[in-house]
């Protein structure tokens, strides 16, 4: 993993030591020495807040855009995006080259984004198992799919994931955009397109499926990769895939749902992230799709389950959820319901999406804050891995 330490100075403090003073009466009379106070302990988030401080409105914008780059030739597509000064990168599609070739590109990007953003660059992947594995070929294993992998059991499945993390480590890649939260009823399984129908759940039940999570996370996040729990609240229930459809709708997730358990599970473990499914929740918000629900991103997923980290979106890109509204606006709405990390797949975003969040930020003071609070959780999850400088 390319990675720079945190070089973070404490300031130490020395006491003044004072020779006691005698008066001439007979009885000495002693003055103390005054007390030393230690020097106050850097906040947990120091190195985080000092980088935000540091950056203009242009590069805290920055901050909260993930833009999707074609694996095969990742350096171009960094290319088309480094004037807007964007913090994280995803790696599209899918490459053989191996882990080799990865991890050469990786530190080249880094070595690029240090000196355009002040901050090295979250390159986050889709390595799930199954259909779903941006990388292979040499140092990378072939993943079985989710649901094959949870008859390894917690213990088995935790021990399987380390070994995949540390390869994804070793490449350079920060933060993978897995794992799959989204319980499936049973005996749906082929009439729910995005998640059963490629088996990429645990199972069907979420009491079962929340210990397996968690597991996962946990064996990420020890390897150095941040964990990204999908799609918050679930896309398990859904007839349709959000990115070929716009009637992707969940009649029947509430706040109490039982399916929400796995999405807990995988917070209580310590990931970091939390993607946005693209779909419909009647129940929760019957006027807006769920990365554009205050409701759903703010109210249940930060202020309810008390998730503290990074709220990522699905593609607001080239999903067709998402086609009503322009990507200027979907980022901006997604900011605004609570999102930390916007996430396009076309690269031609870039500007649309950094000039909506721009404009609003310079006319808004509330979203302004926002979009600072945004910026910032984006940078402590970089701290905590290591890209930040201080």
């Amino acid at each position: 993993m390319f990675v720079t330490g945190l070089l973070v100075a404490t300031a130490g403090c020395t006491a003044n030591h004072v020779t006691p003073v005698v008066a001439p009466s007979s009885t000495a009379t002693i003055t103390s020495a005054p007390i030393s106070t230690p020097a106050p302990e850097p906040a947990p988030d120091a190195c985080a807040r000092g980088a935000l401080n540091r950056l203009d409105l242009a590069g805290r914008v920055g901050q909260v855009m993930m833009v999707g780059v074609e694996v095969t030739d990742p350096l171009s597509g960094y290319d088309e995006v480094a004037g807007f000064r964007i913090g994280s990168i995803f790696l599209a599609g899918r490459s053989s080259a191996g882990a080799d070739e990865i991890r050469i590109v990786a530190a080249q990007l880094q070595a690029d984004a240090i000196g355009t953003t002040g901050t090295y660059l979250h390159i986050a992947v889709d390595q799930e198992g199954g259909n779903v594995q941006t990388l292979r070929g040499p140092g990378f294993t072939d993943l079985p799919t989710a649901l094959e992998q949870a008859d390894a059991g917690i213990d088995g499945l935790r021990s399987q994931t380390a070994a995949w993390a540390a390869e994804l480590a070793g490449a350079g890649v920060t933060l993978d955009l897995a794992p799959v939260a989204d319980v499936v009823p049973a005996g749906t399984a082929a009439s729910n397109p995005p998640i059963g129908a490629s088996a990429r759940q645990y199972g069907s039940d979420p009491a079962v499926v929340g210990p397996l999570l968690a597991s996962v996370v946990a064996a990420l996040e020890e390897a150095g990769v941040g964990a990204t729990v999908k799609h918050f609240p679930g896309l398990g229930r859904v007839r349709v895939n959000t990115d070929t459809s716009t009637g992707a709708v969940d009649e029947q997730t509430t706040a109490d749902d039982p399916a929400l358990q796995p999405f807990k599970a995988g917070i209580d473990a310590g990931a970091t992230a939390v993607m946005v499914s693209s779909a419909s929740y009647p129940q929760l918000d019957p006027d807006n799709l769920a990365p554009f629900s205050t409701a759903i991103v703010q109210a249940l997923l930060k202020d309810r389950l008390g998730f503290p980290g990074v709220v990522v979106s699905d593609d607001l890109g080239r999903a067709v959820a998402v086609s009503g509204r322009t990507p200027g606006q979907r980022a901006v709405d997604f900011v605004a319901a609570g999102g930390d990390l916007v996430l396009t797949v076309d690269v031609d975003d870039a500007r649309p999406m950094t000039d909506a969040l721009t404009t609003r930020a310079r006319s808004d003071p509330g979203f302004s804050a926002r979009l600072d609070d945004a910026a910032f959780r984006v940078l402590v999850s970089k701290q905590n891995a290591g890209l930040l400088i201080c």
